[in-house]
C-alpha cells in the first residue's frame, strides 16, 4: 500500500514524497481513511509507529477547504508537553508546505504576546498544551466555538500529568458537533471513560499490544556492579556498531556528572534534563541531530516523544523506577522500521525492578556480562555502609606513606633498652613512651575519606524528575510520532 491509496491530495502526496516516504506505517494506513471520512477515532499505538502523521496528514486535507476567523481556531491539538507540541507543529510545516494553512503554537517558555497576535489574525490549526490554552482562554484571548476538529494526543501521559480535568473542561467549551481523535499508547479505564464521554461512535484502531516493546529492538541486560557502571558503559560505547546513542539516568545530577565523565574520557557527549532552559535543550538536540555530538545523556524528561532518526543505541545507565518508562526509553531507537539495540546496566539491587519490567512486557530479557563482578548485596545490619566502610579502610592502607628514614631508625632502637630522640641522643625507653605522640598530618590520617575519583556514584542526589515527560524531535525526518 502507498500513500496514494489512502485518498490524500496530490499536494500532500508531493510533500510526503519529498520527505522520503512512499509507504505508510500500520497506524497511518489504518487511521487516515476514517479520519478523512470525518469519523471519530481512537488510535492505540506504541511510540515510534508514525502516530503523529496519522492525524496531521488527513487534517491538512480537511482544513484545506474553509477559512479562519480572528480568535477562533478551526482545529485544536492538545499535547501534554511543549516539546511534543513543537514536534507536531514541525510536522504541519513540513507536510503542509503546499497548502496555505495558518498555525499557532501555544506553549510555555515562549512569548505570550506573539501567541496572542497570531490568534488575533485567525488560525487554521492551534497546537497547545492544556495549561497555556486555559490561561489564554481565561484572559478572553481565544474562542473555541468554531473548532471543528479536536485531537487529544498522548492521552495516557495526560492522565499521568493530571491533565484529565483540564481536558474535560476544554471539551465542554467546544462545539458538540465536531470530529474528535484520541491517541494513546495504552487504554487505562480513565482514558476509556474519557473516550466514551466525548467521542461519538469512534473507529478504534490498534497496531500493537499495550506496553509491548518493538520487535526490531535487540534488548539485553548487562550485569555489572554499582562502582563498575561507568567502566561498563565505556566498554559498550566503544562497540563498532555504535553510531549514535541516548543514555538515560533516573536523576538530573547523575546526568550532569555522567556527561562530564564521558567528555573527560574522550566521548562527544552532551545532556538534556529538566533543569535546563528550553533554548538550551533545543540547542543540544540540534547538535545531536547535526552530528556535532553522537551521545546524548538524558533524564526521563526526554523519555517520551523524543524522536530522532537513526539512533542506533539506547543505554539505561539506571534501571527505570517505573516499568512503563522502560518501554518508552528503549523506544527512542528502532523507529520507523529501523533496527536498534537497547542495553540496561543492572546490579543485584535491581532484581525487583527488572522482574516488574519483564512482567509488563511479557518476555524475558537476555542477560550478558562484561567481566565486571556484581557488587555484593548490603548486609541487613549495616546496609550500604557495609560496602562503604571496607572500601575506606582499604584505600587508607594503600595511601598510607612509607616511614621516613629517621622514623625507621627510631623503630629499630625501640627494640633495645634505650632509644634515640630526634637529636640523636639516647634516653630511657619510658621517656620515649612518655613523649606526646608525633602529630599525624590530616592528609595522612588512616580515616581519610574515600577519594572522590573512586567514590560510589550511584547514591541519592535529591534531584529526580518525577513524572515529568518527554522530549521530541525538532527535525523533519519522518512521518513518525
Amino acid at each position: 500500500m502507498s500513500f496514494a491509496d489512502l485518498g490524500l491530495s496530490d499536494e500532500l502526496l508531493k510533500a510526503v514524497g519529498e520527505s522520503g516516504y512512499t509507504e505508510p506505517t500500520l497506524i497511518q494506513a489504518a487511521a487516515i481513511p476514517p479520519v478523512l471520512m470525518n469519523r471519530d477515532l481512537i488510535g492505540i499505538a506504541q511510540t515510534g509507529t508514525g502516530k503523529t502523521a496519522s492525524f496531521v496528514l488527513p487534517m491538512i486535507d480537511i482544513l484545506a477547504h474553509g477559512r479562519s476567523r480572528a480568535m477562533m481556531p478551526r482545529s485544536l491539538i492538545l499535547e501534554p508537553t511543549r516539546e511534543l507540541a513543537a514536534q507536531v507543529a514541525e510536522n504541519f510545516e513540513k507536510y503542509g508546505k503546499y497548502h496555505k494553512l495558518s498555525m499557532a503554537l501555544l506553549i510555555g517558555g515562549t512569548s505570550m504576546g506573539d501567541q496572542q497576535k497570531a490568534l488575533a489574525k485567525g488560525v487554521d490549526v492551534l497546537i497547545a498544551t492544556p495549561g497555556r490554552l486555559m490561561d489564554l482562554f481565561a484572559r478572553g484571548k481565544i474562542l473555541l466555538s468554531g473548532c471543528s476538529i479536536l485531537v487529544i494526543d498522548e492521552a495516557d501521559r495526560m492522565l499521568d500529568m493530571g491533565f484529565i480535568p483540564d481536558i474535560e473542561q476544554i471539551c465542554s467549551k467546544l462545539p458538540a458537533t465536531r470530529q474528535t481523535l484520541l491517541f494513546s499508547a495504552t487504554m487505562p479505564p480513565v482514558i476509556k471513560k474519557l473516550a466514551d464521554k466525548f467521542l461519538s461512535n469512534p473507529k478504534q484502531v490498534e497496531v500493537a499490544r499495550a506496553a509491548s516493546t518493538n520487535v526490531l529492538i535487540e534488548e539485553a541486560l548487562v550485569e555489572t556492579s554499582a562502582r563498575g557502571k561507568r567502566d561498563t558503559l565505556r566498554q559498550l560505547l566503544k562497540a563498532e556498531d555504535m553510531r549514535t546513542a541516548i543514555i538515560f539516568s533516573n536523576r538530573k545530577t547523575t546526568v550532569r556528572d555522567l556527561t562530564e565523565a564521558l567528555r573527560k574520557s574522550g566521548f562527544a557527549a552532551s545532556q538534556i534534563h529538566g533543569d535546563m532552559e528550553q533554548s538550551e535543550r533545543i540547542r543540544e538536540l540540534d547538535r545531536f541531530k547535526a552530528g556535532d555530538i553522537n551521545i546524548l545523556v538524558a533524564s526521563d524528561v526526554a523519555a517520551r516523544g523524543l524522536d530522532i532518526k537513526g539512533v542506533s543505541h539506547v543505554f539505561n545507565f539506571d534501571v527505570p523506577w517505573h516499568p512503563d518508562d522502560y518501554v518508552h526509553r528503549i523506544g527512542r531507537t528502532g523507529r520507523a522500521g529501523a533496527s536498534g539495540k537497547a542495553f540496561t546496566l543492572v546490579t543485584p539491587e535491581d532484581a525487583e525492578a527488572i522482574e516488574n519490567i519483564e512482567k509488563l512486557t511479557g518476555h524475558k530479557i537476555a542477560r550478558v556480562g562484561t567481566g565486571t563482578e556484581p557488587a555484593p548485596a548490603p548486609s541487613s545490619e549495616t546496609g550500604e555502609e557495609a560496602i562503604r566502610e571496607p572500601q575506606r579502610a582499604r584505600v587508607s592502607r594503600e595511601r598510607r606513606p612509607a616511614p621516613r628514614r629517621e622514623e625507621r631508625g627510631r623503630d629499630d632502637a625501640v627494640r633495645n633498652d634505650v632509644v634515640r630522640n630526634d637529636k640523636g641522643r639516647e634516653q630511657p625507653r619510658h621517656e620515649e613512651r612518655a613523649r606526646p605522640p608525633r602529630e599525624v598530618r590530616p592528609e595522612k590520617r588512616p580515616d581519610a575519606p574515600v577519594p572522590r575519583e573512586i567514590a560510589r556514584d550511584d547514591g541519592p542526589d535529591g534531584g529526580w524528575n518525577g513524572p515529568v515527560p518527554s522530549f521530541l524531535d525538532f527535525g523533519f525526518n519522518a512521518p513518525k510520532e
